[in-house]
């Protein structure tokens, strides 16, 4: 199992508005709210450390 397979949760408290209009955003893209805070998470990652991201190898 790799490490982008394993999960933790992150909780994060946002407006009611902001959270309804995201999850119909995602719908329109047949994607997951996870799935697109993942693809966020990951790019903020990359332009933060300035190389792509890759797991630990087990």
């Amino acid at each position: 199992m790799t490490i982008e397979e394993r999960t933790a949760r992150l909780t994060v408290l946002i407006d009611p508005r902001k959270k309804a209009l995201f999850e119909r955003l995602c719908a329109e893209e047949d994607a997951t709210p996870s799935q697109v805070v993942r693809r966020l998470l990951r790019a903020y990652i990359e332009e933060r450390s300035g190389k792509p991201f890759a797991p630990e190898p087990e």
